[in-house]
C-alpha cells in the first residue's frame, strides 16, 4: 500500500497534473484530477503519511499509455453517465453487438478534461459540454457540471446526525454533478435520455464487507445479483433488510438495487483495518425512471438501479483488471427540456480508528450492527 503522498507524487510525475481540497489542520485531504473529468482519485483522514481510501491503477498510470477504448485509471469516485447497455446505451454504436469487442468508453468521460470554472479553499467547480450519439444514433448536447467540496468536521456530524468521537480519524466530501440539455429537442423515452452515474474504486480486501439497507415493504425482489451469473450464497446474503457482499477481489461478480428498493445510503467495513465507509446519495421523494444498463436485449429500458456493486476477480480468460471493488450510484434518466437541469449529489464518508465508536455510527446511521457485518462470511 502506498501511502496519499505517494500517491499524489505518482501522478504528478505522471503528467496528471491533481490538485488537492485540504482542511486546516492538513489531515482531511481530497486528491483531484480536473483532466479526468474532475475525478476524486483517492482521499485521506491522516495527511500524506496516511494511507489514501481510493483504489489507484499505479501500474496504468506510470506507463503513460493511453487507449482508445477504456483508460483504466481507477480513483475513488468519478462521473460518468448511464446508460452502459441497451438501445440507448453511450458505449457501444449503433448495430453492433454489445459485447465487450464492441464497447468503448465514451472519451468526453474518459480523457477528455472539464475546465476548471471555479476554486475555493475547500471546494472546486468544473464545467464543458459533451456531443455524444446514443447506441440508437440520437444525438445529445449535453452541459455536464461538477462540484467538490470537503466537508469540514461539523458538517459531518450533522450529516449523519451523530457526533464524530475524538479519537476517530474522518474525511468527508460531497460532489454535485450536473447534465443540462443543451439541445432544441426534449430528451424522452423515445430518444433516450441520460444518468448520472457516479462509480467509487477501492481497494478490496478479505475483511471487508459492502452493506445496504434495502426497502423490505418493497413488492419485488430487491437486488439484482446476475450480472456476471448469479452470485452464490457464501458470497451474498440478503436478510432483514440488508444486503451483505463479501469483497475480497477474487470473484467477479456485481449487483444492483432496483428504484423502490433502494434507499439513499449504502456502506462498506474493513475490519481489519477498521474503516467504515459510507456513501449518501440523493433519491427523488417520488418514484422515478432508471436506466437499464443491461448489454444486449432488455425487457425494460427503464427499470434499472440506483445503487451497485462490484466486487474484482479473474475473468473468463483468467486476466484481472485490478483487483478492487466498486460502489455506484445513479440519478434518475433525465426527462430534461431544452435548458433544463438534473443534479445528483453524492456523499463519501471515510471513518477509522476504535471499532466500538464505528460500531455506535454505523448502528446510528445504517440500524447495522457491524458485529453483525464483520461476522457475516467468516
Amino acid at each position: 500500500m502506498k501511502t496519499y503522498g505517494e500517491e499524489l507524487d505518482l501522478l504528478k510525475s505522471a503528467g496528471a497534473d491533481p490538485m488537492e481540497l485540504v482542511s486546516k489542520d492538513g489531515n482531511s485531504r481530497v486528491m483531484i484530477v480536473p483532466r479526468w473529468q474532475g475525478r476524486v482519485m483517492t482521499s485521506t483522514a491522516t495527511g500524506k503519511e496516511g494511507t489514501g481510501y481510493g483504489w489507484i491503477n499505479h501500474e496504468y498510470i506510470a506507463s503513460g499509455a493511453v487507449s482508445p477504448q477504456f483508460n483504466p485509471y481507477g480513483g475513488e469516485e468519478r462521473f460518468w453517465i448511464g446508460p452502459e447497455g441497451g438501445p440507448f446505451s453511450w458505449f457501444f454504436r449503433k448495430g453492433v453487438p454489445q459485447t465487450y469487442e464492441n464497447w468503448m468508453v465514451p472519451a468526453a468521460i474518459d480523457t477528455a478534461p472539464l475546465s476548471v470554472s471555479s476554486r475555493g479553499l475547500r471546494d472546486v467547480t468544473f464545467a464543458g459540454e459533451w456531443h455524444l450519439t446514443n447506441a440508437s444514433g440520437v444525438e445529445f448536447a449535453i452541459g455536464a457540471g461538477r462540484e467538490v467540496t470537503l466537508l469540514e468536521e461539523g458538517e459531518l456530524s450533522e450529516l449523519l446526525g451523530t457526533p464524530i468521537a475524538a479519537r476517530l480519524k474522518a474525511i468527508a466530501y460531497r460532489t454535485d454533478n450536473t447534465l443540462t440539455n443543451l439541445g432544441t429537442s426534449p430528451w424522452t423515452k423515445r430518444t433516450g435520455m441520460p444518468s448520472v452515474w457516479i462509480l467509487g474504486m477501492f481497494p478490496p480486501n478479505p475483511s471487508t464487507t459492502v452493506f445496504i439497507p434495502y426497502d423490505r415493504s418493497y413488492p419485488g425482489t430487491p437486488v439484482k445479483d446476475d450480472y456476471f451469473g448469479k452470485i452464490p450464497s457464501d458470497r451474498l446474503t440478503v436478510e432483514n433488510g440488508v444486503i451483505y457482499f463479501r469483497i475480497d477481489g477474487k470473484f467477479r461478480s456485481k449487483l444492483g438495487l432496483p428504484s423502490g428498493s433502494a434507499s439513499g445510503i449504502c456502506g462498506s467495513y474493513d475490519s481489519e483495518n477498521k474503516v467504515l465507509n459510507i456513501l449518501k446519495h440523493s433519491v427523488p421523494e417520488n418514484g422515478c425512471d432508471y436506466v437499464n444498463s443491461q448489454w444486449g436485449e432488455q425487457e425494460d429500458h427503464f427499470h434499472g438501479d440506483v445503487i451497485n456493486s462490484y466486487n474484482d476477480g479473474p475473468t473468463e480468460t483468467g486476466a484481472v483488471m485490478g483487483p478492487f471493488y466498486e460502489v455506484e450510484t445513479s440519478s434518475p434518466a433525465a426527462a430534461l427540456k431544452p435548458g433544463e437541469s438534473l443534479t445528483h449529489t453524492q456523499h463519501t464518508i471515510h471513518i477509522q480508528g476504535d471499532e466500538e465508536e464505528l460500531a455506535a455510527i454505523a448502528l446510528k446511521v445504517f440500524g447495522v450492527r457491524l458485529s453483525e457485518v464483520t461476522a457475516k462470511f467468516r
